[in-house]
């Protein structure tokens, strides 16, 4: 080996060491651990928050800017999940709906 695949080596192990015991925190306790009550209310809206973050830029955005056209495939695909949202409040059917809709527009038209 030389000395590139042994840092190498040696990055992946302390980084697996780093994981392994950040993980088992909270195994080692012998008592349950408790949230304050703000960190319990703002780990509700963490999920939300962050599929926001991603999905937001994603479907308003090509490149780094701003769409300038309505015949973007991403927002017929959005409206129609989320109007299957609305309806029947299925995760599953959300995501058939908007895919059903986009793909055919943007596979086909070439939105």
């Amino acid at each position: 080996m030389n000395g590139t695949d042994l840092w190498t080596v040696a990055i992946i192990a302390g980084m697996t060491c780093v994981t392994v015991i950040t993980r088992s925190f909270f195994f080692i306790s012998s008592k349950p651990w408790k949230l304050p009550g703000w960190a319990q209310r703002g780990l509700h809206y963490a999920p939300i928050a962050a599929l926001s973050a991603v999905i937001i830029p994603e479907v308003v955005m090509t490149q780094g800017h701003l769409i300038s056209t309505w015949r973007d495939a991403r927002l017929f695909g959005l409206a129609a999940g989320i109007a299957w949202f609305y309806w029947r409040k299925g995760v599953l059917g959300t995501i058939v709906a908007g895919m059903a809709v986009y793909l055919p527009l943007h596979m086909g038209l070439g939105w």
